[in-house]
This record gives structure tokens, sequence and C-alpha cells, in this order.
């Protein structure tokens, strides 16, 4: 009985970091063009945070970039774009 449980143990471990290993943040830059003013990364951000999946956006006028953070298990590069899009700031993905 003692030997079946810590073979149960094991495979129950080896299941969880199979799945924890599996579920790697993505980063992609997006480029947001039509950002004019310094208040549109605010709106651009929240629209991004609002993404399931999201952990971090970091939106600069200056060079008018999005660098979002996400799960790519929840979310898509393409979600992101259609935030942004949505909020009024069409999108792409800097090449």
């Amino acid at each position: 009985m003692e030997n079946t449980m810590k073979k149960v143990t094991l495979l129950t471990l080896m299941a969880l970091t199979s799945l924890t290993a599996a579920a790697k943040p993505q980063t992609v830059t997006l480029d947001v063009p039509t950002m004019n003013c310094v208040t549109c990364p605010f709106t651009v951000k929240k629209s991004l945070q609002n993404v399931a999946g999201v952990s971090e956006a970091d939106v600069t006028f200056e060079t008018k970039v999005a660098i979002v953070t996400f799960d790519d298990e929840k979310t898509t590069v393409k979600a992101l774009i259609d935030a942004t899009t949505n909020a009024g700031y069409p999108s792409t993905i800097k090449q």
C-alpha cells in the first residue's frame, strides 16, 4: 500500500510539473501608431489589461509601442490586437 501511495504521489508531482512547465509567459511588442497624445497610452494599457491572460502591459507614447506579457494558453496575439483596435488604437506586431 505504501509503495502504491508513493507511485501516485510521484505521478501527481510529474503531472503538475509538466503543466507548470507548459504555461510559459509570452511577450509581444505591438506598434500602436495612432497614439497622438500623452493620455492615449492609458486607454491602450487598460484595454490590454482587460484581456484574460495578460500579466503585464507597458505602453509608451514616445515610441508608440506596447510591450505585452501574456499566457498563451489564455489569450492570443490576435486578441491583444483586437483589444487595442476596439479601444480606438489599431495595432500590429512590431517587426
